[in-house]
């Protein structure tokens, strides 16, 4: 587990709510500056985007599982829970986790935060330390990485859990 994670991990079992709070404020632009004193606890450097994000989504939705694989893998456990496939036409998950797929460096974390949400309501772990280390290195190809675990078939996935 990461050094940051940990450090979460500790607040969180801690029952610190102001903590969590505060973290949360570094999503909202207009509130970003009350999440500084916090992230300075953590050792996370103010300006250190990528880092205070990855704080604020735990605080947001603190259930991480290392063993989740990559945010494809997230979204697409969001959508066998949320949607039910009716016909060739994509679920709204799918076209969501589209959106996010052709998102820029600025728009990234937003789409992100979208998912984040949808995870926290069905119930489903990030994989935080994946996801940070993604973030910092977006790009084609790790949006080609989340694309192909998200679009995995079925089959596939059978195939990959089989000895």
């Amino acid at each position: 587990m990461s050094w940051l994670l940990e450090r979460l991990r500790k607040y969180k079992e801690k029952d610190d709510r102001g903590m969590m709070a505060n973290l949360r404020c570094v999503l909202v632009k207009s509130k970003k500056h009350r999440a500084w004193p916090a992230l300075n606890r953590l050792g996370v450097e103010i300006d250190n985007d990528n880092l205070a994000y990855i704080a604020g989504l735990y605080a947001t939705h603190p259930e991480h599982n290392p063993s989740t694989g990559n945010f494809g893998m997230t979204c697409k456990s969001v959508m066998k829970k949320r949607d039910q496939r009716t016909d060739d036409k994509l679920t709204p998950t799918e076209r969501r986790f589209q959106h996010l797929l052709t998102a820029t460096r600025d728009e990234v974390y937003v789409r992100v935060l979208r998912m984040v949400l949808l995870a926290k309501s069905e119930g489903i772990p990030v994989n935080y330390e994946k996801l940070e280390s993604d973030l910092h290195f977006w790009g084609e190809r790790k949006k080609t990485e989340w694309a192909t675990a998200f679009w995995t078939s079925e089959a596939a996935d059978t195939r990959e859990e089989a000895p």
